[in-house]
């Protein structure tokens, strides 16, 4: 076969051979280069029309040709060699760079496919190992291969283990992935909680601001017609009708938004439990491939709209992710709580971490919270108390800003009660957090450190964070305001000896 004959789902290929991607990349590439160059290409277009040349060069042509030529010689100057024991990708033609992910070193593979990888059937492959998970490591990405094949590969790369039937190496033979068990599917009825997400508070507030100016401008508007009665019914009319319409947008934007990330949302499980397959995208689909020995934990996350509305989301905490995605990866899109702690079941091979009693750390960290939700409720009240004995018309501001501390006593409970530990055989349980409420579930066999933290005001209380290091996601598993004694006994008893080595 010879060496830049694109892959075939069937055809042996001998070791050592490099290939180039498949030729429907040619239709890609220059595409992609063309909107990179979108400014420089409209420039040339606009400015070199202008004049009078008649030439057959015009300059609104060579400003077209240029990215389409890049585009061309990225495809004719990019290679790529599978061998029994590495994955090369070769790229670039002066500046010539050769980059490997060496086979026992992959964790994750993710197959990515946007609209126009979609309509010609083509996919790309980003291999993540645990070196290519560093900042500033690049990750190697084959792109594109056929989707068929860049399954094939996802599905050798993860189950390598006792055999080299990968496609491309040496005695290669190709093989149809099974999809396995599916754990969860996307819901239509789950579209109600988009709203309720952090990207829905954000456009919420921008449609309301779109709103708030439009109201703005009507208002001066009719004041400047110099009927003060009919510009105050009219506001009296807009504000409601603002706020209402302000609502249905930012829904409806919410909706979108949520149904274009995890529109097709798949969670699946192959026959032998090893690996777990996440499938999410409406325009674009990612597929990832989780290994389960590669997981290190999960995370529930509440944020204060979801919780309203009895939803959470479900992540976790894999070794070998890139740094982008902050070493987490999504494994329930904000779903009913019921069934994210169902599949967060799941995947802790039936563990009850995610709903085990926490243990509180006590009066002292309880007075901590009552007095950061005073301080911090109270700040407003201050400052609008000085305003007004500086100016008499901002009195006003005194009944909204008191009210603030109303909320002070009952935010400072939900805090504490979402405070706490647990620790059972096989993994460690922190939770903390009100309007961004978190339980996190770290693997015993996964922390590799401790680190211990005080503040001067923890130190005056007896309390102390108790950090728990790892590999995998956020690096980080915090315990807050735990009392010292009890910290040192729970890192003890988690990792026994790695605690020891530092006691006198």
């Amino acid at each position: 076969m010879p060496p830049d004959e694109p892959m075939t789902s069937t055809v042996l290929v001998r070791a050592h051979e490099w290939r180039r991607l498949d030729p429907l990349m040619l239709l890609v590439h220059p595409v992609n280069e063309l909107v990179r160059f979108l400014p420089l290409v409209i420039a040339t277009v606009v400015f070199g029309s202008s004049g009078d040349d008649r030439g057959p060069w015009q300059w609104q042509w060579i400003g077209v040709a240029i990215p389409i030529a890049l585009g061309v010689g990225r495809f004719l100057t990019t290679r790529f060699r599978i061998t029994t024991e590495q994955v090369e990708l070769r790229r670039g033609l002066f500046a010539r760079s050769v980059l490997r992910a060496p086979l026992d070193r992959v964790r994750t593979v993710e197959v990515t496919s946007s609209p126009i990888h979609r309509l010609l059937g083509l996919a790309k492959v980003a291999i993540g190992t645990g070196s290519a998970a560093r900042a500033g490591d690049e990750r190697l990405e084959l792109d594109g291969l056929a989707l068929r094949h860049a399954r094939e590969l996802r599905t050798a790369l993860l189950h390598r283990a006792g055999t080299t039937d990968v496609p491309g190496a040496a005695g290669a033979v190709t093989r149809r992935p099974d999809t396995g068990r599916v754990l969860l599917r996307f819901d239509p009825r789950w579209l109600r909680y988009a709203p309720l997400t952090s990207s829905g508070i954000v456009i919420a507030a921008a449609v309301a601001a779109g709103v708030g100016q439009l109201v703005d401008a009507a208002g001066d508007r009719l004041t400047r017609w110099s009927l003060p009665d009919l510009a105050q019914l009219a506001l009296w009319i807009a504000v409601p009708l603002g706020l209402v319409l302000a609502v249905a947008l930012f829904s409806v934007f919410a909706v979108l938004g949520y149904l274009i990330t995890n529109g097709g949302f798949r969670l699946s499980v192959d026959p032998s439990g090893r690996t777990f397959h996440v499938t999410r995208g409406l325009v674009t689909t990612r597929e990832t491939t989780l290994e389960r020995d590669r997981i290190r934990g999960v995370e529930v996350h509440e944020p204060l709209g979801l919780r309203l509305g009895g939803a959470a989301r479900l992540s976790a905490a894999v070794t070998g992710l890139d740094r982008r995605t902050g070493g987490t990866s999504p494994l329930a899109p904000p779903a009913p709580y019921d069934v994210v702690i169902g599949v967060g079941t799941e995947i802790l091979d039936g563990s009850p971490a995610l709903v085990v009693p926490l243990r509180h750390h006590g009066p002292r960290a309880l007075r901590r919270r009552y007095l950061r939700a005073a301080s911090g409720l109270g700040l407003p009240l201050l400052v609008a108390a000085a305003i007004t004995l500086q100016d008499r018309s901002w009195a006003w501001t005194l009944l909204p800003t008191t009210l603030l501390l109303v909320v002070a006593e009952p935010l400072a409970r939900d805090r504490y009660r979402r405070l706490g530990h647990a620790l059972d055989a096989r993994h460690l349980v922190v939770s903390s957090g009100t309007f961004s409420s978190r339980r996190q579930v770290l693997a015993r066999e996964g922390i590799i450190g401790w680190n211990i933290r005080q503040s001067w005001f923890q130190r005056r209380g007896g309390l102390c964070d108790l950090v728990a290091t790892t590999s995998a996601g956020r690096q980080a598993c915090t315990a807050h305001d735990v009392p010292e004694p009890v910290a040192v006994a729970l890192a003890s008893a988690a990792v026994p000896g790695l605690l020891g080595q530092f006691r006198g």
